[in-house]
């Protein structure tokens, strides 16, 4: 087996104001406990103090191109709508520090001549923070996002039985926030908004179904992407994007396996999740249930598809979610992990 190649990326993410680095390249000791909070009055950001700890900013210089001047163009398009103000200050930092920093950055590119020279204007004009990782230090979990491509149909049919529904009206979220708040009731009121299971038994949203595919588990899986592109037998494409969840709690269909011994957690994958249930299809919808939380959908023009939850154009190995109760969003992030052969 090749052995995975160390990179190191600069990516625009939904997220921070400077260069991070991120995961030190040392053996763990213990097995990572990513759950784990951190200590009592520890920031999750530790601003580098000695410019000889920063990260290889010069390497990752030499693998820029036009892909991440193009992506943090999109982050800087995002700051003028007055909505993103609502998610200002984080950790300190202003909106218009973080809109100022993705304005330097650019300017920045510009006006370096070469590798040596990007580091010495970054380190003149930018704080570099580090996540602390799991373990203070520096060790994150990076996972990877894709969007589907699913088979679908826009009737029901038996080949197309599952649907994918509209945000329905009753549906209420927080207008700033967007976090979900609960069903609205005749009289005003709020209110927990149905399970998955009460969804899907009930027939409770017949009538707002946006499309439909062979199988609940591509279901599933699009409502945990938030995003997939529908190859209609109809003829062309649909793409379909968030538009809203319930308030109920997310419990990870991976992680209800573990929990139940179906699946050890160093072989959890997507592929052994699809393998287990065609083995056992009579099993699916039990664990399904087990996540109260619902997804709803809308239909998008395809030429800004896919799109990330600051509602712009992702970029291939460029563009970066985080937590964004911790990075401020629409920054800069210097990423520095493994990836596997061809990646």
């Amino acid at each position: 087996m090749t052995r995975p190649s160390r990179t190191i990326v600069l990516a625009l993410s939904a997220v921070v104001f400077a260069l991070a680095g991120c995961q030190k390249d040392e053996p763990l000791a213990v097995r990572p406990d990513y759950d784990r909070p951190l200590p009592p009055g520890v920031n999750a950001l530790r601003r580098i103090t000695n410019p000889a700890d920063w990260p290889d900013i010069e390497t990752a210089y030499a693998r820029l191109d036009p892909t991440f001047v193009a992506a943090l163009k999109r982050s800087l398009a995002w700051f003028p709508k007055p909505s993103t103000k609502e998610h200002f200050p984080v950790n300190g930092i202003t909106h218009r520090h973080a809109q100022l920093s993705v304005w330097a950055a650019l300017q920045l590119l510009d006006e370096a001549q070469d590798s040596t020279d990007f580091r010495r204007l970054l380190e003149e004009n930018f704080d570099c923070y580090m996540s602390v990782g799991w373990n203070d230090n520096g060790v994150v979990l990076y996972t990877g996002y894709y969007t589907p491509i699913f088979r679908g149909s826009r009737t029901r049919s038996a080949r197309f039985p599952h649907p994918l529904y509209k945000r329905p009206a009753d549906l209420v979220t927080d207008p700033k926030t967007g976090k979900p708040m609960g069903r609205r009731r005749a009289d005003g009121g709020l209110e927990p908004y149905p399970t998955r299971r009460e969804i899907e038994t009930t027939g409770m949203l017949a009538g707002a179904e946006l499309v439909y595919l062979p199988t609940e588990l591509d279901a599933y899986i699009v409502h945990v992407q938030g995003s997939a592109k529908i190859d209609l037998v109809e003829g062309g494409s649909m793409y379909v994007g968030y538009a809203g969840k319930t308030d109920r709690p997310y419990v990870g269909l991976g992680r209800s396996m573990v929990d139940s011994g179906l699946i050890i957690e160093e072989d959890l994958s997507l592929p052994a999740i699809q393998r287990y249930f065609e083995r056992h299809p009579d099993q699916l919808r039990d664990f399904l249930y087990r996540n109260e939380s619902y997804v709803f959908f809308g239909e998008y023009d395809g030429t800004h598809w896919p799109a990330g939850s600051l509602g712009f154009q992702v970029e291939p190995l460029r563009s970066l979610a985080t937590d964004k109760k911790i990075f401020p969003r629409a920054g800069m992030v210097l990423v520095d992990t493994r990836v596997g052969p061809g990646n």
